[in-house]
């Protein structure tokens, strides 16, 4: 039996889609990896989405429409984009099957597991067969665990290679087993390097946090280090791989932070700005997102050092906010220097 592909809009129990036999596909990954990211943005406007729409609705909606082998897209329609509904019907239209899933506001588990319960019986699978994925999908998500360790705690992986795998962990490239080798591999690889330098006083490296969805433009993080700043930690994508030992898999989605309240995420936040000893954090935001709105609460309930970063295109940093970090880095250099 050929195994389908169906695509999805974000993080969702991707153990239900393994044990449907089938191959979960982030359309976000596929999109945001293109090199031709931004013409993806542009085919979306010419079909007739506004300009002051997310640029990941307009990339994702394009993306599925150029991936032929995805009829069908799980799409969450609580818990993530307040445009995924309109989204929806959009794909519907362009004759693509589409799947709600919604998150519970409130977290509450009986309605989380019902939501479960239905994405079971519409992919044709059982609860026995999930609980076996997820057993084999921890294993993995153990390993991208280590990687997030060596970042803060070892000073071995840089905050790209740490966004990287741990944003894979939405559907884990759509093969489990390849993707854990290549996790494995690099933790070996990265274990055998010597640690970046604990540069100290007017020359000492600043520990960044990332908070907010993945940036659209990921070379926000090269940028960071040539100016002497590492981002230690990424938290929705941290987030992506279940960094948490739950007994069963409603529980695990319960934990999981980024569908519910910001209230949850900021108690993450903060607990880890600690562990890690951030110096500062970064808010990225995207255009249009109501998620921008949150940006009040973080700032009000965070005692840390905070710069708001807007991104609309995945067309780069541009001279802006280019400025806007590097005074960020420069003032929280001078703070280690002088606290």
């Amino acid at each position: 039996m050929t195994m389908g592909k169906i695509g999805i809009t974000t993080t969702i129990p991707v153990e239900v889609i393994y044990a449907a036999r089938e191959i979960p596909v982030d359309l976000n990954n596929i999109f945001i990896t293109s090199p031709d990211a931004m013409r993806r943005v542009e085919e979306a406007e010419l079909d007739g989405f506004p300009r002051n729409v997310c640029g990941w609705i307009k990339g994702l909606y394009a993306t599925a429409l150029r991936e032929p082998e995805i009829e069908r897209i799980i799409a969450v329609i609580q818990g993530d984009c307040s445009n995924t509904q309109a989204l929806m019907e959009t794909w519907e239209v362009q004759g693509k099957e589409t799947i709600a899933f919604a998150f519970p506001y409130d977290r509450d588990r009986d309605m989380l597991q019902l939501q479960i319960s239905k994405l079971i019986e519409r992919l044709g699978t059982s609860w026995e067969e999930v609980n076996a994925q997820k057993r084999r999908l921890d294993v993995i998500r153990a390993l991208a665990w280590e990687i997030d360790r060596l970042t803060w705690e070892e000073n071995k992986v840089t905050g790209q290679e740490n966004h990287q795998y741990l944003v894979s962990c939405s559907d884990f490239n759509g093969q489990p087993e390849v993707f854990a080798a290549e996790l494995q591999c690099f933790i070996e690889a990265a274990r055998r390097r010597d640690a970046f330098p604990r540069k100290t006083g007017k020359n000492s490296v600043v520990r960044l946090g990332l908070i907010g969805v993945p940036p659209i433009f990921p070379s926000l993080y090269d940028f960071l280090e040539e100016q002497g700043a590492r981002v230690i930690f990424n938290e929705v994508q941290r987030q992506f791989s279940m960094p948490f030992a739950a007994g069963d898999i409603v529980e695990q989605y319960r934990r999981y932070t980024y569908p519910y309240p910001v209230f949850g995420r900021i108690e993450d936040i903060r607990c880890q700005a600690e562990v890690r000893k951030l110096d500062g954090i970064i808010h990225y935001t995207q255009s249009f997102c109501y998620r921008q709105i949150e940006d009040i609460i973080i700032r009000r309930k965070l005692d840390y050092p905070i710069l708001t970063l807007e991104g609309e295109n995945p067309s780069g940093l541009d001279a802006r906010n280019k400025m806007r970090l590097e005074a960020f880095v420069a003032m929280l250099r001078e703070r280690v220097h002088t606290g």
